[in-house]
């Protein structure tokens, strides 16, 4: 098989997957592979997913296939991201029916897939740990494109994505994602689930887009720069972080907010509300 290159696809006949090769890809430093090897582990995240045969589901790096071959058959159309040529022959040539995208998932206009495929797509991966954060905000970012994602990472990011107000991991990640959807978290994963054996417990975690924010926003591309700034000085009150944040983007301190607290004891409720508030405000004369 000869590897796909750039953004170009591989559309092949949809057949029943065919048994991959007995011989194991060498997982790659660099890319942040650690493949998932056992079986139980892969059949309880496409339990999870609970996909239907009308859906179309994109996963993130299908490394050996572990939850590629329990997907390819359950549904109408599977897409396959990875960056490794290896990868892209490996499920070429063991899963004949699926989509394949060589490229680095970053670069993936989801949108465009979407409208592809007739409808907000489906997602699923096993991430990289060194490119976590900008998978889950690359997602997030194009929301309205996905429908749900169902993704193994660090137990420790996992957290984050669902803590609450006045803990030390509530964070930018925690704020986004229950802003704007329904994250929970399934179940934990052993190390020895994968090789080579990551040095953390993963988690299972899955969002749904909502709609709609849970709090109306009147500029979410305010709020978004607010939340980065204060939580980028999470040490100081905010006072200080709204201050500097109001100076670099020529608003109003809001006065009549409290001040005195720190940004991991707002509730995204109230960080709405702040942002509103400026926005309101307009800028200083």
């Amino acid at each position: 098989m000869t590897p796909i290159h750039g953004r170009k696809r591989d559309r092949r006949r949809q057949g029943r997957p065919e048994s991959s090769s007995p011989s194991h890809l060498r997982p790659r430093k660099s890319l942040g592979q650690n493949f998932l090897r056992d079986p139980n582990i892969a059949r309880k995240i496409v339990q999870a997913i609970n996909p239907r045969p009308s859906d179309v589901i994109l996963e993130i790096g299908p490394g050996e296939g572990a939850i590629t071959r329990y997907l390819v058959t359950k549904v109408r159309t599977l897409i396959v991201v990875d960056v490794d040529p290896r990868v892209v022959e490996r499920v070429g040539e063991s899963f004949p029916g699926t989509e394949i995208i060589h490229d680095d998932f970053l670069q993936v206009d989801l949108d465009r897939v979407a409208r592809e495929h007739g409808g907000a797509i489906r997602v699923a991966g096993n991430i990289p740990y060194n490119i976590t954060s900008p998978i889950l905000f690359h997602l997030l970012d194009h929301r309205a494109s996905v429908a749900d994602a169902t993704l193994m990472l660090q137990k420790e990011v996992a957290q984050r994505l669902a803590s609450r107000p006045g803990r030390k991991d509530y964070g930018i990640l925690s704020v986004f994602f229950q802003l704007f959807t329904s994250v929970n978290i399934l179940f934990d994963v052993s190390c020895h689930a994968f090789y080579p054996e990551p040095d953390v417990t993963s988690s299972v975690i899955q969002f749904r887009s909502l709609r709609v924010p849970r709090h109306e926003l009147m500029d979410e591309e305010i709020f978004r720069s607010m939340v980065r700034s204060v939580f980028g000085k999470r040490r100081k009150m905010l006072r200080g972080s709204m201050k500097y944040f109001c100076n670099e983007h020529g608003f109003r301190l809001p006065e009549e907010q409290d001040l005195t607290r720190r940004p991991e004891d707002l509730s995204i409720a109230e960080l709405v509300r702040m942002s509103n508030a400026l926005v309101e405000a307009g800028t200083q004369e």
